[in-house]
């Protein structure tokens, strides 16, 4: 069993991202800019943006936060956004989920523009990345297919089990799995709450990707001995031992799993950290293709 540890995968791409940065610049291009927006004071949402804000500043772009209270409403917000849309400096917009209930994010992801939305949500980059074409990938599923790369992964002809359907991660992967690229060429099987024999299934996947929110999820008896197991969830479990109170669970049960995999990813320490990656990617391709 080898570890795909998202700290190594994601520092190499900050490396690569860095050194076309001062290229960027020593030719003189422009510095990359990207805009964060936070609402309210969620704490997850606190820790990601400051993630992502510290992860700017080591690859050398410019960042912007900016802060929204809670009660900020609808109009309030596309306010900001078609600012920060019409701003010539701005390459990359990212507005952080989850939204109080008052603002719809479909509206708000709709009207970030196609040529900013690094987070690659709008129906636009999703368009034309089912179409095969470049555009912006969402995040998470780009990290996961830069760590595939990284450690080069066999993925042609193989059988790929994602767990979840969510615009953010199941449905994005599942396309990009099942792309004719590399990583990619997978026969790709998207299961979800109404799968019936959901283990069955994952138990003939030589990969899966387990997207669904719920610690623990995955059991030893549902993988097959090699199968390559990515595990996206980050799930705050209540622990009193722990000094923050809590203790980060992926959808995984790590423990008991771990030994039949030929590759699998730690909870934390793995996807969420290529995120972020994948994250200053898309950002530094905003500012080069305009």
């Amino acid at each position: 069993m080898q570890l795909l540890d998202g700290k190594i995968v994601s520092q190499s791409v900050k490396n690569t991202v860095r050194e076309k940065c001062e290229t960027l610049k020593k030719e003189g291009g422009k510095t990359p800019h990207l805009a964060a927006v936070l609402v309210g004071h969620n704490g997850a949402s606190e820790t990601y943006v400051a993630s992502k804000v510290k992860s700017c500043e080591e690859v050398g772009f410019t960042s912007t936060l900016v802060r929204l209270e809670e009660d900020i409403d609808e109009q309030g917000l596309v306010a900001v956004i078609e600012k920060l849309n019409a701003d010539e400096d701005i390459d990359g917009i990212l507005v952080q989920l989850p939204l109080p209930k008052q603002i719809s994010e479909e509206r708000i992801i709709n009207i970030i523009h196609p040529g900013k939305d690094v987070d690659g949500f709008h129906p636009m980059s999703i368009g034309k990345m089912v179409l095969g074409l470049p555009t912006f990938i969402p995040a998470t599923p780009y990290g996961i297919m830069l760590m595939l790369e990284h450690y080069r992964i066999e993925t042609s002809g193989k059988h790929a089990v994602v767990i979840g359907r969510s615009n953010i991660v199941g449905r994005p992967v599942s396309i990009l799995l099942n792309s004719n690229a590399n990583p990619g060429n997978c026969t790709v099987t998207v299961c979800h709450s109404r799968t019936k024999d959901l283990a069955g299934i994952c138990s003939q996947a030589d990969i899966i990707v387990a997207a669904l929110g719920i610690p623990g999820f995955l059991k030893a008896d549902m993988v097959k001995e090699g199968a390559v197991v990515i595990d996206v969830g980050i799930t705050r479990v209540p622990d009193p031992t722990k000094k923050s109170g809590f203790a980060i669970k992926g959808d995984v049960d790590f423990d008991a799993v771990a030994p039949k995999c030929s590759y699998i990813t730690p909870v934390p320490g793995g996807v969420g950290l290529m995120t972020i990656a994948a994250l200053l990617m898309n950002t530094l391709n905003a500012c080069t293709q305009k």
